[in-house]
């Protein structure tokens, strides 16, 4: 293996420690290498408003070996930052530290950084080498490029359905819908949901199914629920009226994104809403759950088909009786160089 791809390696796997904290800001890991190849300080991003990952490895250098800094390669899974926010800017912090190699996994998409911090540390004399796993970095922090690159959240729709593609049966108001999931399933939602930071549905999905849309189970964030609705039809006594934002505008993603700094949702709604935003291209992630069971004349409300085109199966996998399929866009950016 290439000794630039070990250590950046090394420095993904700490930036993923911080998976549902950092949001919205990017997980980043950094890992600072000896002349000698030994590593001497480690850190990534813990949570939104804390220490960037290279304040913390710096932080993590003994005493004994800060004499080592003066020739070492601090890895960074991406660009570090030239601007003052929460924190001072990550690329003086490596010049003034006087670490002289810095090696970059992706170029950071934020208008406020973009170039300017591996700018900022050439021209204090640091050497940069850049796109060391690229890909795997902007593959980790899709929401965040995303969100910067398309100036929206990250779209995830989820839905469960038959294996002959209903998503309920038919039933009377009163009844509950139909259960697709295994406790199995059921805990792969809950760690969707502490994953992201809202989720969204309708007032029609409201009105049929009185969801809560909590997370239950799981550690983690509580996501932010918000309705759709453009007529002002919600049930006054639904469950979710207590705690949901409701928007009735026409580009809710756009009010999701500019009003309340949502830069990753989950739309958990109806077979009409999920396609909609199938057709309109309007979705970077798609996970179906497909419960083993025929439900024929009791099915009802077909689910969306799937998509054919702009999307790769990233991975299929049997999750208990049921099988989850999901699909995803891949963003990409620009690395400087």
């Amino acid at each position: 293996m290439e000794i630039n791809e070990k250590y950046m390696r090394r420095a993904l796997q700490l930036a993923a420690n911080g998976k549902g904290f950092t949001a919205p800001n990017p997980m980043v890991g950094a890992v600072i290498v000896a002349s000698d190849g030994r590593v001497i300080g480690e850190g990534w991003h813990r949570r939104c408003g804390e220490a960037h990952a290279e304040v913390n490895a710096v932080a993590s250098v003994r005493e004994a070996d800060r004499h080592l800094l003066a020739d070492s390669t601090i890895y960074v899974t991406l660009e570090p930052c030239s601007h003052y926010g929460k924190t001072p800017p990550c690329a003086k912090l490596i010049a003034d530290t006087g670490i002289p190699r810095v090696v970059v996994g992706a170029g950071d998409p934020n208008p406020k950084v973009n170039g300017r911090g591996i700018a900022m540390i050439r021209e204090a004399g640091g050497e940069v080498v850049t796109g060391v796993l690229a890909a795997e970095s902007i593959a980790l922090n899709k929401v965040f490029f995303t969100a910067q690159t398309l100036r929206r959240p990250y779209i995830t729709l989820k839905w469960a359905q038959s294996a002959d593609g209903y998503m309920d049966v038919k039933r009377n108001p009163e009844e509950p819908a139909f259960a697709f999931s295994t406790p199995l399933t059921r805990a792969t939602t809950m760690r969707m949901r502490a994953d992201n930071e809202a989720i969204l549905t309708t007032a029609a999905t409201v009105n049929a199914d009185n969801p809560r849309l909590t997370l239950r189970g799981w550690p983690g964030r509580q996501p932010r629920p918000f309705i759709l609705d453009r007529h002002g039809v919600t049930d006054s006594a639904a469950a979710l009226l207590g705690s949901a934002v409701v928007l009735s505008g026409d580009a809710p993603f756009d009010a999701l994104f500019r009003d309340y700094g949502v830069t990753s949702v989950i739309v958990e709604a109806g077979p009409r809403y999920l396609a909609h935003l199938l057709d309109s291209g309007m979705w970077d992630e798609l996970r179906v759950e497909i419960a083993p069971v025929i439900l024929g004349e009791r099915g009802a409300h077909p689910a969306p088909p799937f998509p054919e085109v702009g999307a790769r199966l990233e991975k299929s996998l049997q999750a208990g009786p049921n099988r989850m399929l999901f699909f995803v866009r891949c963003p990409s950016a620009d690395v400087p160089s």
